[in-house]
């Protein structure tokens, strides 16, 4: 063997030999190691309740005996208030039905060729919305094995707008293509 082999040979035991040395049971490499890790602990609280305030009331003053009780008419029940053009606050879900149907009714969501051909599916697309109630990213999780409803799904979902506030920041939503 030349020179260059033993070299070679050298090098390689060496390098076994410390690749096998931290196996061994009872070799601390000069140091006492001592694991400590302290468990994490984590915990779910709700959020802080607003306290119900009582309604305010005066307190009742007693009345002279020499002055004559009057009968007092009973107040009037409260009306309920009256609908104004400002509809009632939406979900984040009735927010996105609203706008599939609006994209629906304008013939932007079912592709013509998919209907031409009937394709029918399912398409599961994860949702990312940030902050503002903006989209910010979207893909598809489960295809509905045809690419045309797929893309379909992911650009009505892509053009989802001002979510309500009790939106979630990640969701999957299942965008279904069915025809009638």
């Amino acid at each position: 063997m030349t020179r260059i082999d033993y070299r070679l040979f050298a090098a390689l035991a060496l390098s076994l030999s410390l690749h096998l040395l931290p196996l061994l049971p009872d070799f601390n490499f000069g140091q006492n190691f001592r694991l400590t890790v302290a468990p994490l602990t984590a915990e779910l609280r709700p959020p802080p309740v607003a306290a119900a305030t009582p309604p305010l009331s005066l307190p009742e003053q007693p009345r002279p005996a020499s002055e004559p009780t009057l009968k007092t008419p009973k107040p009037a029940l409260a009306k309920p208030p009256e609908k104004t053009g400002a509809p009632a606050p939406k979900t984040w879900t009735q927010a996105v039905r609203d706008h599939l149907r609006k994209l629906d009714k304008t013939g932007q969501f079912y592709p013509a060729e998919a209907i031409a051909r009937g394709l029918e599916g399912e398409v599961l697309v994860l949702v990312i919305i940030d902050e503002a109630g903006q989209v910010s990213a979207a893909r598809v999780e489960q295809g509905s094995g045809q690419p045309i409803l797929d893309e379909a799904a992911l650009r009505a979902v892509r053009s989802l707008q001002s979510l309500p506030a009790d939106a979630p920041r990640q969701v999957v939503l299942p965008v279904r293509f069915r025809l009638r």
